[in-house]
């Protein structure tokens, strides 16, 4: 991250997810067939922790009064990764935490983001790529949509200059150069930072900073738009993984021979 041009103050929000910790055994709720959150260790998803480090960053080079807020939309655990991210050094957060936002797909969680978004004003809005348990990628640039900004994605690097944004968009050879006017949305990669450890100190002063409870209804939302009743998807089954086979040992006299019964196995599995 940097930062060129006259002193400039924003305002900025990074959307935050809580996920169940990737190395935790995963399960579903046979009734429902949404992932079983309660009985696993629930975590902040790891690729949202660099969009707060890089906000942090950004903070810390514009000084002054520009300030750093965390939203989530989740059940009331989730104020658990709130709390994190402000031990790391953020203003203040935000938890829309209803049963109505309750088995949202991406679609649905990006509206009622937005709506949270929304009340809380923004200049900027950054969040990690993706989350691990559901790896979509889709709901930065939904939840740009319902915002109405310029939506630039996969950011390694973030510059901003008085009332304008520019980003380094990684790409598999390289990166792409992309600017936008602020306000906007910025989705942040694994390769821009390497966030911090909270500190004892900003664990302890965390304790103390501000988290709203927001609610569905106390933001307009329409309770079509949000949770289950919102979704575009539906889980209709899920199954269980089977134990992966062992694998075929191919013992060949010359290379010749070796390659010949790798291609006579892809053929059969009908890969060539």
């Amino acid at each position: 991250m940097t930062f060129t041009g006259a002193p400039y103050v924003l305002k900025i929000v990074v959307a935050v997810k809580q996920v169940p910790d990737t190395n935790a055994e995963k399960s579903f709720d046979s009734a429902t067939n949404r992932l079983n959150r309660s009985n696993v260790e629930n975590v902040l998803n790891p690729f949202d922790e660099y969009a707060v480090e890089e906000a942090l960053r950004l903070k810390e080079a514009l000084g002054g009064d520009t300030t750093v807020t965390i939203v989530s939309v989740g059940p009331e655990s989730g104020r658990e990764v709130v709390r994190k991210a402000l031990a790391m050094g953020a203003d203040s957060g935000a938890l829309l935490s209803d049963a109505a936002c309750a088995g949202g797909d991406s679609m649905a969680t990006a509206y009622a983001l937005s709506l949270a978004v929304k009340s809380i004003g923004f200049d900027l809005v950054l969040t990690g790529t993706q989350s691990t348990d559901a790896i979509c990628g889709v709901v930065p640039a939904a939840l740009a949509e319902h915002l109405g900004v310029p939506c630039l994605t996969f950011a390694k690097k973030v510059t901003v200059t008085d009332g304008t944004i520019e980003v380094h968009r990684e790409t598999d050879t390289g990166y792409l150069r992309m600017r936008a006017p602020l306000p906007a949305l910025v989705s942040v990669t694994k390769s821009a930072n390497e966030p911090r450890y909270p500190s004892l100190k900003g664990i302890m002063g965390a304790k103390k900073k501000e988290i709203a409870a927001l609610t569905l209804a106390g933001l307009g939302g329409a309770a079509d738009h949000a949770g289950e009743a919102g979704s575009r998807t539906k889980v209709l089954a899920t199954s269980a993984v089977g134990a992966r086979p062992k694998g075929t040992v191919i013992q060949a006299a010359d290379g010749n021979e070796g390659a010949r019964a790798v291609i006579d196995f892809l053929v059969a599995k009908k890969v060539i």
